[in-house]
């Protein structure tokens, strides 16, 4: 019999509840600060520490997100922020896709495709704002533009760097098992990059966020960026602080839905753990 075998019931049971008790109390302990920081901030604003004017209470900020949201003007802008980072995402991490799976696979792929992605990447997107304007106007073009451009840089970096860092050995012992280069791809380079094609994922993600708020507050009507610059013009300080915790609410949740899917797919990979 095993030493599993012959453990008392009682016994197994807390040594298999221990770790979940950890999980647990990890999860909890994550929440400390930020609840700390947002007592501090009530506090401060009631006492008048911090001036209302400068940074209202949270309590009005959540106040004003909620009348916002029950007359409808909150959602209404947010489902348009939503369709220009999901139809900008979806172009930059498309073409990223494209361009590094070319680069990463073939030699001349490399020699043609990266070097003037290299000296585009020098070039700060958001500082391309003025030329955008001649190029695509002031519309919706721009806005998904900037997007784009914000997502595909990470994207095929990281994407780039995933094909170049498999171990050479292990494609050519899958040539050596007769595999062709579509079989070798599929079992050995997708599997290989996949780690680093979320972390692409998960910063181009952040990417699209922040492109988006700088797109939203060049001549729009709607949208979380022309709320927040629509407020400003009234020093409407506790909505411009509700556009901000959305952006920052909607970065948390998209990073949040990465690590699950990452966790599910990956399941063969176990990295070090926080002690």
């Amino acid at each position: 019999m095993t030493e599993l075998a012959t453990r008392p019931p009682a016994a197994t049971a807390r040594r298999t509840a221990r770790p979940a008790v950890r999980a647990n109390r990890w999860r909890w302990r994550r929440l400390t600060t930020p609840v700390v920081l947002v007592a501090l901030w009530e506090t401060s604003s009631r006492m008048g520490v911090l001036p209302e004017e400068k940074l209202p209470a949270i309590s009005d900020v959540l106040l004003a997100g909620w009348r916002l949201a029950e007359d409808g003007r909150l959602v209404e802008h947010l489902l348009d922020s939503l369709t220009r980072a999901g139809v900008g995402l979806a172009i930059g991490v498309g073409l990223a896709l494209v361009l590094g799976s070319i680069a990463g696979l073939l030699r001349v792929g490399d020699d043609l495709v990266d070097p003037p992605v290299q000296m585009a990447r020098m070039l700060p997107h958001l500082a391309l704002v003025p030329l955008l304007i001649i190029w695509v106007g002031i519309g919706e073009s721009l806005k998904i533009t900037l997007v784009a451009l914000g997502v595909f840089f990470p994207m095929y970096f990281n994407l780039y760097a995933g094909i170049r860092d498999i171990d050479e050995r292990l494609v050519e012992a899958a040539r050596t098992c007769g595999l062709g280069a579509l079989a070798r791809i599929r079992h050995v380079v997708l599997p290989g990059t996949l780690p680093s094609l979320f972390l692409g994922l998960r910063l181009a993600t952040g990417a699209a966020w922040l492109s988006l708020v700088v797109g939203e507050t060049v001549a729009t009507h709607s949208g979380i960026g022309f709320l927040m610059m629509e407020a400003r013009e009234f020093s409407q300080t506790n909505v411009v602080l509700v556009g901000l915790f959305v952006y920052a609410l909607l970065g948390l949740l998209s990073d949040l839905i990465l690590r699950v899917v990452e966790r599910k797919t990956l399941t063969w990979r176990r990295g070090l753990q926080a002690t």
